[in-house]
């Protein structure tokens, strides 16, 4: 998957690659999906939700260019897999979903395989987590209207959001930076997520 799907797509930060090399992802996914755990391809986690195409994460995480002594929002955990990698990557990880059994069940992998920087927070991802804001990166894996605003709020000048934003159909991934209290937003690959459900979603 690393050498295939990533490094000949143009990943190249280590940093990323190296956490893809260490995180298990069959592990994220259903019995009965595990045999195609490194496809290049989204595949289905139940309850309407998906895990995302390994390069899609990548490339997200590479926009996101999180450092060891972060604090990591991500919106949208559904199976863990990429509240994992942030472990790797971060010094803290609080990843919300709005659907309970996939929090209870990301909890239980991320607890298993020994995550203990990470926290799945049941809620609605639209309105963050302010009891552990501000964050110095934000992620999230679902596909909103626009950026919401309480994120930009939780955000720390200088941070970095990384998001999907558009229509249902089709959306632009987007890198913005917090400067002077205003995001300053980067378009960049074309993306196709789940709806971001909340106050601040669809």
């Amino acid at each position: 998957m690393v050498e295939h799907q990533l490094r000949r797509r143009g990943i190249k930060d280590e940093r990323v690659l190296a956490a893809m090399l260490e995180v298990p992802r069959e592990q994220f996914l259903p019995q009965g999906q595990r045999r195609f755990a490194y496809d290049d391809s989204a595949l289905s986690i139940g309850e309407g939700q998906t895990i995302s195409q390994p390069y899609m994460v990548a490339k997200m995480l590479e926009l996101l260019d999180c450092h060891r002594d972060h604090c990591v929002l991500e919106i949208g955990a559904g199976s863990g897999y990429q509240a994992a990698l942030l472990g790797e990557l971060a010094a803290e990880v609080y990843a919300i979903e709005i659907v309970e059994s996939l929090s209870e069940r990301a909890n239980e992998v991320l607890a298993r395989l020994g995550y203990d920087n990470v926290l799945v927070v049941l809620g609605d991802g639209s309105l963050g987590y302010p009891p552990a804001a501000p964050y110095d990166r934000i992620i999230v894996a679902a596909a909103a209207p626009c950026i919401p605003e309480p994120l930009a709020e939780q955000l720390v000048e200088s941070g970095r959001l990384v998001a999907p934003v558009g229509d249902r159909g089709v959306q632009t991934c987007i890198a913005a930076t917090k400067e002077q209290g205003e995001l300053s937003i980067q378009k960049n690959i074309s993306c196709v997520f789940v709806p971001l459900v909340g106050e601040h979603g669809w």
